[in-house]
């Protein structure tokens, strides 16, 4: 049992130390009248309050029940190098990668087909009973070069696509074209033998490879996945170990805005300017594409435009991914609450042109908006954030968005004339002024404490919903501590 002395203030929190001169009122509200249970659990945290009015009306008493739980948890870690692989091993991968692409879009027209024909959906298993008869039937005996389990895991990457699918988490699964997302995995860690102090991997039919060790790899060797990007080969070797729970270091809690003229604004009024790595490249991009489009297809010309072109994308990928991970790093090892807008991305960019029918409005403005959105990686940034807070011991929650702008946080007066300009805010109510987005970083952190408190916006009734992250824990349930407001 863990007794807690709260102050409470405007947007903010203080947990009092020193109880030894509330004992008095503490003894008192151990004979409360009833008792609310706070965080919707009853298991986890009781608030007890009485029906008088204390001389102290600023002062609640937290009872927390806390659980018996595991210190430790899996954290399941991914680890990426670029590798040095010889002009053999590179033509062994490149056969491998095209192995895998086959048998998927193999299997993908094997679906469709029976989908026409009205039969029902087959699963993994059918579809991976036929491997063995693909490498043995006349013109595609050449699939047994390559390893058997990255076949089969090609299988699993078409379920799971499907099962994506029918969760309405994704669109209906594609074709895979060439040279575009060309990668294999190795899912067996008994064929896998990684030689840290040589800086070189061994995998099954391609030998040791070197590659460039720019960090350890911590933790035991699960699978790895070889990709290419941009002309060169990179292995991602995801691994698994025993890490203690973490502690937050930090105290603090932030609220985040996102945005385009202002990549990140916290409700501290500080922010960070965006990076624009597409648009920064965007004119050279389309010089080399037009070059590109002048060639004759497949010639020798044609594919060094095209390399030119993949290396250019290459360098927008890299530069905003470096840019992500910096700002990401940061939030979460500042902040123990984190609390971000529940933005649904997809949706926001989809095209407005329309169809033959029925043309859409401003489509010139649209595009270009649509281009600045995924130029900032909005999603990347909420998944970057998600599993870093917590590693650091922190929470992560994404809040309804609506009206987070136009939402005064001194009067909670709403009005679409509080935000005047795309900078401007000033409420028609009660006259308060600031700049657009630091008043909507405020109403999300203000919705994220009461998310936080009640379970639930006190406006819409919608839940609260708490980042999924990439760490498999011991134990069902876990101690967190939270702020009470």
């Amino acid at each position: 049992m863990i007794v807690l002395t709260v102050k409470l203030y405007q947007f903010r929190f203080k947990v009092i130390a020193d109880t030894s001169k509330y004992w008095a009122q503490i003894i008192k509200n151990l004979f409360c009248e009833y008792a609310a249970s706070a965080f919707c659990h009853e298991d986890q945290m009781y608030m007890h309050i009485k029906n008088t009015v204390s001389s102290s009306p600023n002062i609640v008493v937290v009872f927390a029940h806390r659980p018996k739980y595991d210190r430790t948890m899996q954290r399941l870690q991914a680890f990426k190098y670029e590798l040095m692989p010889d002009g053999e091993q590179q033509r062994d991968m490149r056969r491998f990668a095209g192995s895998c692409r086959f048998v998927y879009n193999k299997a993908l027209g094997l679906q469709k087909e029976n989908h026409e024909a009205g039969n029902k959906f087959i699963g993994y298993v059918p579809m991976a009973a036929n491997l063995p008869i693909w490498k043995r039937e006349s013109g595609t005996e050449w699939l047994k070069e390559t390893p058997s389990q990255a076949l089969q895991h090609a299988l699993k990457d078409l379920d799971k696509a499907y099962t994506n699918f029918f969760a309405k988490r994704a669109d209906f699964p594609r074709f895979k074209k060439k040279d575009s997302g060309d990668a294999f995995r190795y899912p067996d860690p008994k064929q896998i033998k990684l030689d840290q102090n040589s800086d070189r991997i061994l995998l099954p039919k391609l030998g040791w490879i070197r590659y460039r060790n720019s960090r350890d790899v911590l933790g035991e060797v699960r699978n790895v996945t070889i990709s290419q990007s941009g002309g060169k080969w990179f292995a991602s070797i995801q691994t698994q170990r025993e890490v203690d729970q973490p502690l937050p270091t930090a105290t603090s809690a932030i609220g985040i805005d996102v945005g385009i003229a202002r990549f990140v604004t916290m409700s501290d009024e500080s922010y960070i300017a965006p990076l624009n790595s597409f648009k920064k490249h965007q004119q050279r991009l389309a010089r080399y594409q037009r070059r590109m489009s002048r060639k004759v297809k497949f010639s020798s010309n044609w594919k060094k435009a095209k390399a030119k072109v993949q290396q250019i994308h290459s360098t927008i990928a890299n530069a905003r991914k470096d840019f992500l991970h910096k700002t990401s790093t940061t939030i979460s090892q500042n902040h123990a609450l984190v609390c971000i807008e529940d933005l649904q991305v997809r949706n926001m960019s989809k095209s407005s042109k329309g169809n033959s029918e029925q043309h859409g409005k401003k489509v010139a403005q649209k595009s270009g908006l649509n281009r600045s959105i995924l130029d900032q990686g909005w999603g990347e940034f909420r998944r970057q954030l998600a599993y870093k807070v917590q590693w650091h011991g922190g929470i992560l929650l994404a809040v309804p968005p609506h009206h987070t702008s136009q939402t005064c946080p001194c009067c909670s007066h709403v009005s679409k004339f509080n935000r005047q300009t795309q900078a401007k805010f000033l409420c028609v109510d009660c006259g308060y002024g600031n700049h657009a987005d630091v008043v909507g970083a405020i109403n999300v952190l203000e919705r994220g404490y009461r998310l936080l408190a009640c379970g639930e916006s006190a406006q819409s009734g919608r839940s609260v919903k708490q980042e999924p992250t990439e760490v498999t824990r011991k134990s069902s349930r876990s101690a967190v501590g939270i702020p009470v407001l």
